[in-house]
């Protein structure tokens, strides 16, 4: 059997990898110069800089699957944040598994006690739950099922908007509750890491093993057009028995003409520099709890987390702004430089310099409650023709590799 699959993300090189291994004539087609997607690093100058802040969820049943972890050598983030306003930083974490982190956590006045009990609550509950089951049934947004079980206004607006607003792009919390109940279980069973090498090692490391078990993967290939099983890809046509299409929402949609495929965006901009000196967090992410118009959502000390991500001596931490900020470049940099003044009072910021800008208007397909009855199934084009992206799970590392897991089985059991 001769399998295309259009694109090489996460959904098309896992979907690659299980098609080959089952036998399949597969070849790959990545439009880019590389393959990762929207799952990509940037190696330059000795820095590693990811395409936007991503990061692994350790606890992801899909990533489990299908990778290495101990290949990736990976890099632990510390449970939990530090919470930053204009003058002040505390810690707020997980004493469960950060037990150092008790005390700190415990008199943290941004939430109240009741929150905290809350949270190992909801912890304890979602520890055992069945992950796939919370996508099903009613749904409602993420700052209406916060406000349901009890939490405090303090809580949604300190914690919850920059850490799930940072995880939805959408601070507004106006996103599905299903993907809160779903990360928050994932934080409850696993942790949250990098490779030592970026992000970017994630898509190698499935590369490696889709050519291993035989797939061709072609860079620099764009595929123009579908029509039934023939494939034209720069200018030369295929004929093969399916094709999956494991592309971007837009390009899927294009290429399919299936109108349930999700286009509607989420974007930020992310930006990386170097500092002198580190910002004594440890390894935790950095969350803006006041909410300053045009501040960053949060800021990410790298080099502590990973120090292979930078020059040995050299600190890199980034910074990522919510939506399509228009400001140019070093206008948000000086906006990083202000929010990090406040935020260290007692220290210079002065030597903050800006290594790198990613713009990505597309970085997550839009999640409104109940979002996820209305995505398209895998067999949903016409013919021997199937999709492969998070459009059909959700927006997620997870929701990419399960989807062309699932991919793989349709065309195979069709087949049969």
């Amino acid at each position: 059997m001769n399998v295309v699959v259009v694109g090489g993300g996460l959904a098309g090189l896992v979907c690659a990898h299980r098609l080959a291994s089952d036998g399949a004539d597969v070849t790959l087609f990545e439009r880019e110069p590389e393959v990762g997607g929207r799952v990509r690093s940037i190696h330059e100058n000795g820095f590693t800089f990811d395409r936007g802040f991503q990061v692994l969820f350790t606890a992801y049943p899909a990533a489990k699957r299908e990778l290495d972890y101990d290949a990736l050598d990976l890099r632990y983030f510390t449970p939990g944040a530090c919470l930053a306003r204009p003058g002040k930083r505390s810690v707020l974490s997980d004493p469960l598994r950060d037990p150092r982190s008790l005390v700190e956590s415990a008199f943290n006045d941004e939430i109240t006690l009741g929150d905290k009990l809350r949270t190992l609550a909801l912890r304890r509950r979602l520890s055992s739950v069945d992950p796939e089951e919370l996508f099903s049934g009613g749904d409602q947004t993420i700052r209406a099922a916060l406000l349901e079980r009890g939490f405090s206004e303090e809580f949604i607006e300190h914690f919850a908007a920059p850490f799930y607003g940072g995880t939805t792009l959408d601070r507004s919390l106006s996103s599905s509750a299903a993907t809160f109940a779903y990360t928050f279980a994932m934080l409850s069973r696993g942790r949250i890491a990098v490779p030592a090498r970026g992000m970017g090692a994630i898509p190698e490391q499935l590369a490696d093993a889709a050519r291993t078990a035989g797939a061709r993967i072609e860079t620099d290939r764009e595929v123009d057009a579908l029509e039934e099983t023939t494939v034209s890809a720069s200018g030369e046509s295929l004929g093969v028995d399916a094709v999956v299409v494991a592309t971007d929402p837009k390009r899927a949609r294009e290429l399919t003409n299936l109108a349930s495929i999700p286009t509607e965006a989420r974007g930020c901009v992310t930006q990386w520099y170097t500092l002198s000196g580190d910002l004594d967090v440890g390894k935790r992410l950095i969350l803006d709890a006041a909410g300053e118009a045009d501040a960053p959502n949060q800021v990410i000390p790298h080099t502590a987390v990973a120090p292979e991500y930078a020059p040995a001596g050299e600190t890199l931490l980034s910074a990522t702004f919510l939506g399509e900020p228009e400001a140019d470049d070093a206008t948000l940099a000086e906006r990083t430089r202000e929010t990090l003044d406040s935020w260290y009072p007692e220290r210079s910021v002065n030597s903050l310099s800006l290594l790198h800008t990613d713009r990505l208007p597309f970085a997550q397909f839009a999640q409104p409650p109940g979002f996820y009855t209305d995505l398209p199934d895998v067999r949903d084009p016409e013919g021997a023709v199937y999709l492969a992206g998070d459009y059909t799970q959700w927006s997620s590392i997870q929701g990419a590799m399960e989807s062309g897991r699932v991919a793989a089985e349709a065309v195979l059991e069709d087949a049969a």
